[in-house]
């Protein structure tokens, strides 16, 4: 198993994927992701196992203030959520070619 967790240090679902992965003698890499966001691979590895608008965090003040729920192309929504990476709902968890996003022990614990 090759765990990376991207996530964002003061978010709060972030610290708890940790922490599962931690208990359970499971190791990760931990990437934050607001200062090195996901390189174009990752991001379409990413993209195609959890799908472009689970990705992006709707509470965000950047999503309001880009007023991205009004933007419906989804090619224009993905070059906006890959440039700012203060858009993607945290954390991030890759395992392989699987990711998920949010905190989803049930996943998880699958892949054990």
């Amino acid at each position: 198993m090759n765990i990376q967790i991207y996530g964002a240090a003061k978010c709060y679902d972030t610290k708890k994927a940790e922490r599962y992965f931690k208990e359970r003698n499971i190791k990760y890499q931990y990437i934050d992701l607001i200062k090195y966001g996901l390189s174009k691979g990752e991001f379409a590895s990413v993209k195609a196992a959890v799908g472009l608008n689970n990705l992006f965090n709707l509470k965000a003040k950047e999503y309001k203030g880009l007023n991205l729920q009004h933007i419906n192309g989804s090619s224009v929504r993905e070059e906006i959520l890959f440039t700012n990476p203060r858009l993607y709902r945290s954390p991030v968890v890759r395992n392989g070619k699987q990711a998920t996003v949010g905190y989803q022990p049930e996943v998880w614990k699958e892949w054990e």
